[in-house]
């Protein structure tokens, strides 16, 4: 079987505009929160909601960090090959401040816990929310669910979701294919 496409470049336009006002609903000038992409998947996600935010819908004041959560993984130790470390650009401190961690997929959830405690470096949020593009539903190893999806994906496990951005592959795409 071969890759089978999920949402094409105005599939994920459409859904990036939803998030973004989903955003505005609950946050409304954030000036009181701040986004913070997990590197590196995370970050293209990221820096195109902040990017629309700002352009879009004239927010001003918005704070964006990147985080990377490579040491803070449960599994840093357990592979044969050593993971390679992104940069962390976080120029603020979350301390009482509403924290929004987007990625691009959510499967297991261990990428977020260990966002999570990456992100104590940086103070004591007022409050954390999840925002992803795709939600593999039945995939969960951790309890953790997110607040904000661009659209819910039920692939068994033996099938990998894959996202591909204009920045990076050169068209924005979903994909699933087997592994």
């Amino acid at each position: 079987m071969s890759k089978k496409i999920l949402l094409n470049s105005k599939d994920i336009e459409i859904i990036l505009h939803r998030l973004a006002c989903e955003l505005i609903e609950n946050h409304n000038d954030f000036s009181n929160t701040v986004l913070i992409g997990l590197q590196p998947r995370g970050s293209y996600l990221a820096n195109r909601l902040a990017n629309l935010l700002k352009t879009e819908y004239n927010i001003k004041n918005l704070e964006l960090g990147l985080l990377d959560i490579t040491f803070y993984r449960d599994d840093f130790r357990r592979k044969d090959t050593p993971l390679a470390a992104e940069t962390t650009e976080m120029n603020f401190l979350v301390e009482d401040k509403k924290v929004v961690i987007i990625d691009d997929v959510l499967f297991s959830g261990r990428s977020i816990r260990a966002a999570l405690t990456a992100i104590q470096s940086y103070g004591r949020p007022e409050n954390i929310e999840l925002l992803v593009l795709i939600d593999r539903r039945f995939s969960r190893h951790l309890p953790i669910q997110p607040n904000y999806r661009g659209r819910q994906v039920d692939a068994i496990n033996e099938e990998r979701v894959l996202v591909t951005w204009k920045e990076s592959h050169k068209k924005d795409a979903v994909f699933i294919e087997p592994t």
